[in-house]
């Protein structure tokens, strides 16, 4: 059965929460202690949070489902990562996730149009995304969007530091 993809409201912050939380486990959980992806989760995923991002027009959420069953999502707003060539206006695909179940499916991809489409709506600008640095796969899906590596910098999980790679995308023509 073929996902469906649609903005998320605020009656979808508990899905968000169950998703966002599930899904980063799966993908990075084994790399954390105890005590640091706790911490992490509990600000990056907790209520607050998405219900925060689900009202602040700057940012928009998607939810992808199958059979009535959420099982992926998109988030985009504006750029907040830490390359000088950042500037105001510019924007950032924040999170894409998928269960691993459905990975190499098309919904990634669904997702990921969803929210350059969205992010592009007043015309083309710099569009950034910032990936770990041995999300190999993730990287070949970026740059087969037409993302280019742009630096790296250190991504916080509680009190570990990764090395997480920023990815750009300079304006197309409209």
């Amino acid at each position: 059965m073929t996902a469906t993809i649609r903005r998320a409201v605020p009656d979808d912050v508990a899905v968000l929460v169950e998703l966002g939380t599930s899904t980063f486990v799966e993908t990075f959980g084994h790399l954390y202690s105890a005590a640091d992806l706790q911490a992490f989760l509990g600000e990056s995923h907790s209520p607050d949070a998405y219900a925060k991002t689900l009202a602040n027009p700057d940012y928009a959420l998607w939810i992808a489902e199958r059979d009535g069953n959420a099982i992926g999502y998109a988030q985009a707003g504006p750029c907040g990562l830490p390359h000088a060539d950042v500037r105001h206006g510019d924007g950032e695909l924040k999170r894409l996730y998928l269960r691993q179940s459905e990975q190499n499916g098309g919904v990634g991809r669904a997702l990921m149009d969803a929210a350059m489409q969205w992010l592009e709506r007043d015309g083309p600008r710099p569009l950034w995304i910032s990936v770990w640095s041995e999300n190999h796969g993730a990287q070949r899906f970026y740059a087969r969007h037409g993302f280019e590596f742009a630096g790296e910098y250190e991504f916080p999980v509680g009190e570990q530091r990764d090395r997480e790679f920023m990815f750009r995308r300079l304006p197309r023509d409209a």
